[in-house]
Parts: C-alpha cells; structure tokens; sequence
C-alpha cells in the first residue's frame, strides 16, 4: 500500500485544524505549515478560510508570500472561502493581490454579513452535498479552462482549473470528506 500523500494546510488564520482532521479521514498525511520549510516538505497545500487580507499581511511577516507564489505554480492547492479569494486571477470588493492560480474573478464577501451565513444543500457528483457559507466570497466569473463542479443559487461554488481546486464554502466545516478526497485526487 502506498504512503499516504502528505498535505499542508496554512496554518495563520482560519480553521486549520478542522482542514487537517479532514484530510485524515480522506486518507492524507496532514500536517500545518507555518513556515518555508514546512512548506517546501508537502505534496499540496490548503489555504482555509480566514480573511484573505490579513492571510496576506501574514504571509509577508512570514516571509511566506514568494515560497507560496511558487508553490502555487508549482504543486496543487486546494482554497475554501478566503483561501479561494486568494488564488483567484482577480478580486472585487475592494480589489486586492491575489495569486492568480485560477483564471476566476471573485468578489469578496458577496452573501452578505456574518449574520447572512447559511448551510445550504448543493447538487454534486449526482448527490447533495451540504455547504457552510460563512461570509463567503461568490465567483463571478470563470475562464475558459475553469470547470465548474458545483453551484450554489446559479453562481459557481466549486470549481478547478489544472491541479487548483476552489470552494467559497467550507467543506471542512461537515463530516462529508468528498471534497477533500477529489483534491488528493489531483496530487
């Protein structure tokens, strides 16, 4: 049987720890990355949710933001809600940088509040699954190499371009692990 692929998840803001729990049960080695060590040492990588502009700001107190870049040019990422703010090729509301992995544009908080968060149902890979919103970002627009896996009220929820996988939702947030398992596909 083969080693288990092993997946970072950044680990400066967001629920990491809930990436990590459920990267174990679709089968991964999982473990935090902190630093450019840690980074270089992982087949893939999950930037979680957060708020993509302090992710950013500690990412250059880090001196984590260039090893990212190239990562991300590199190896397969997989961002939910701030983390798919993050690799996006272009940001509303307000714009800001981004890693440009994916060829979407996303707007930044675009449910609303807080308080307009929601669990919702989506159709996938001829099922339901459910999906936490939590002052998530929508996706506006897709290129033309973007493959969209999931909706959400008409407007793409999952979706992936090459080795990238995006959320606006937070799979992690459920016991359903069949998001997690499409990404360690992709490794």
């Amino acid at each position: 049987m083969p080693a288990p692929h092993k997946v970072g998840v950044l680990a400066l803001q967001g629920d990491f720890e809930k990436h990590e729990r459920a990267l174990q049960r679709a089968g991964a080695e999982a473990v935090q990355v902190r630093t450019a060590e840690e980074l270089a040492s992982v087949d893939a990588l999950v930037i979680p949710g957060g708020e993509s502009t302090t992710m950013l700001k500690l990412l250059d107190i880090m001196e984590l933001k260039e090893p990212l870049r190239e990562f991300v040019e590199n190896k397969p990422v997989f961002g939910t809600c701030a983390g798919a703010i993050l690799l996006a090729k272009d940001v509303l509301n307000p714009s800001q940088e981004s890693f440009g992995a994916l060829d979407l544009t996303v707007e930044r908080n675009a449910y609303g509040r807080q308080i307009d968060s929601r669990v919702a149902k989506i159709p996938y890979n001829g099922g339901e699954m459910e999906a936490v919103f939590i002052r998530a970002p929508i996706i506006r627009r897709t290129g033309p190499g973007v493959k969209v896996l999931a909706e959400y009220a008409g407007d793409p929820v999952l979706v992936e371009q090459g080795r990238h996988l995006v959320a606006t939702f937070h799979p992690e947030l459920t016991e359903d692990t069949q998001v997690h398992k499409l990404f360690l596909s992709k490794i």
